[in-house]
């Protein structure tokens, strides 16, 4: 059982902001009371500072999920292509379809893995003289699926990737045979 905890931990939760999304996406796909109780119960243990248990309580609920409650994760992408380097139109907008495809899959890495947020503020005779925050994202994402790419307007791509549940719950049950 521990080793159970300690290696999911490991693989699903590598930083803190993913434990909140998860539980807000299993929160928001299930219809389920009593999921949803156990759901709001830990979030609040996590808000609380019973983060350790709140770990615990998180991986629980993601191995005992059915495979109706995992939903579709899905990710937008855009890029100018005439913001692109290139020595044709045609590189440009290779480029673009491509920079907009790894914005898409940050989008992705964001929604499982969470956004580390970093802020420093410095304060000189009570006001406020520089401010600055930064957004970290970091994670692995396998099996997204292009879904489409799209021009938009004259100079830009969109880019929508998707995980389907299949391939979620093909994840689950390898974490689960693993355990």
């Amino acid at each position: 059982m521990n080793l159970r905890i300690t290696i999911l931990g490991f693989i699903i939760f590598t930083s803190a902001g993913c434990q909140t999304n998860l539980l807000q996406n299993a929160l928001t796909g299930t219809s389920d009371k009593a999921t949803q109780d156990a759901v709001v119960t830990t979030m609040s243990m996590t808000q609380s500072g019973g983060e350790e248990a709140a770990h615990v309580a998180a991986i629980n609920e993601v191995l005992d999920a059915s495979v109706e409650e995992i939903p579709t994760i899905s990710a937008v992408g855009y890029a100018v292509v005439s913001s692109q380097p290139g020595r044709s139109e045609n590189q440009r907008r290779l480029m673009a379809i491509r920079s907009a495809r790894m914005a898409a899959m940050r989008d992705l890495a964001e929604q499982i893995h969470g956004l580390n947020v970093e802020g420093n503020t410095t304060v000189i005779d009570l006001m406020v003289q520089n401010d600055t925050f930064r957004g970290v994202v970091s994670g692995t994402i396998r099996g997204a699926r292009t879904v489409r790419i799209n021009p938009t307007g004259a100079d830009t791509y969109e880019v929508v990737l998707e995980i389907d549940r299949e391939t979620l719950s093909y994840l689950l049950k390898k974490a689960r045979s693993v355990a």
